[in-house]
């Protein structure tokens, strides 16, 4: 059963999300916190981590680069009741993460937590494929007799 970290530091977000992803057979950690994430983190393997980009002490973008710094093909949703997340797309370090504004329905949950997965399993398929064929070898030029 995947496992899902689900930080937000409003416990009725938190019990909404979980409600959700249970229904659908994800076992859920849930914490209040950056720092009560981080604890989670290194205790337990996560398949996703669903993080509020807005929260006190480590915000969820510092917390995102810490979780991925371990573990770099987690996928990560990042939700924010703010209008846009647009910049997140221009960080390096935020790279594939799926991006979902709050209030959000559970479809869209669903359907942003596969993006994540999707993304992170492209590019870690992309970099497998790039590391799995040799460099083209070079060609010296052929020397013909004179």
């Amino acid at each position: 059963m995947p496992r899902i970290l689900v930080v937000d530091d409003e416990a009725d977000v938190r019990t909404m999300i979980s409600i959700v992803l249970r229904i659908h057979r994800f076992e859920i950690v849930e914490a209040a916190s950056g720092t009560a994430a981080l604890k989670a983190f290194d205790d337990l393997s996560f398949d996703v981590a669903i993080v509020d980009v807005f929260l006190d002490g480590i915000n969820g973008f510092d917390l995102i680069t810490m979780m991925r710094e371990r573990v770099s093909d987690l996928a990560v949703v990042a939700i924010s009741g703010m209008a846009t997340l647009d910049f997140v797309s221009q960080s390096p370090e935020l790279a594939n993460v799926v991006c979902l504004q709050k209030p959000f329905r559970p479809n869209d949950l669903m359907v942003a937590i596969q993006a994540a997965r999707q993304a992170v399993w492209q590019s870690t398929a992309a970099v497998v494929s790039q590391k799995a064929w040799p460099a083209e070898p070079k060609r010296t030029p052929r020397r013909t007799g004179t």
